[in-house]
């Protein structure tokens, strides 16, 4: 009888430490919530050409203003970025790259730009790379490309992601913005753990192994008993 508690406390103790392996070998595991959705907003671009021309390099500045409510309060955006001309092909139409990164272009020494958006608690943070073509026989800016996201506020939190983008915006006098309108598309991910048991993991060894000093302090009184002397 001894033996088979004894057994039985063993088995039942290895079985709970496996448990508890196995359950934080689960909580080591990432998952991720996903926020998929589109909007539109009306933008204004402002463009110094005058960074640096002797490199080609000009300055942007882009905010937009949602057209109808954003999901998670994401209403306005601030975009700062770098531009460099690429070579022309038609004196009609100026063609760049844009990056937040000035060192792309081979400039250093600047600060590293990054796009943001927000309107409450939710903000989310990230660094453009795209085109854009500017047709002064059309009097347009027409252009698009992709916001790789790398933290937030709120919700989105270490979020993570990609935004991916097309503008189109009216030319308008030399020194005044153009205005106009983009379309944003976001995928995005936030991480997503797995609450710890370990808490719960110790009470049950805990509870287990009274049981089992319970046992076999019972046995013991038990087999004491057997062996008592009649008087």
């Amino acid at each position: 009888m001894f033996g088979s508690n004894f057994g039985w406390l063993i088995t039942t103790t290895l079985t709970v430490a496996t448990l508890g392996s196995n359950i934080k070998s689960v909580t080591a595991q990432s998952f991720n919530n996903t926020y998929t959705f589109s909007a539109n907003y009306n933008t204004t671009v402002t463009i110094d050409p005058n960074f640096r021309p002797d490199l080609g390099i000009v300055r942007a500045t882009i905010t937009g203003k949602s057209v109808e409510p954003v999901p998670y309060g994401l209403d306005y955006f601030l975009s700062n970025t770098y531009g460099q001309l690429q070579p022309i092909e038609n004196p009609s139409i100026n063609k760049y790259i844009f990056n937040s990164d000035a060192s792309v272009f081979g400039l250093e020494g600047q600060p590293i730009f990054s796009d943001r958006y927000y309107g409450g608690a939710n903000e989310l943070f990230g660094r453009a790379s795209d085109s854009a073509e500017i047709n002064f026989a059309t009097g347009t800016i027409k252009g698009g490309g992709t916001i790789n996201i790398f933290g937030g506020t709120g919700l989105f939190q270490n979020a993570t992601g990609t935004i991916t983008f097309t503008e189109e915006d009216e030319l308008g006098t030399p020194g005044v913005p153009a205005v106009g309108l983009a379309k944003l598309s976001f995928t995005l991910q936030t991480p997503k753990q797995v609450p710890e048991p370990s808490a719960t993991i110790s009470l049950l060894v805990m509870g287990v192994t009274g049981v089992g000093l319970q046992m076999l302090s019972n046995r013991r009184k038990s087999t004491c008993g057997k062996n008592s002397p009649v008087e």
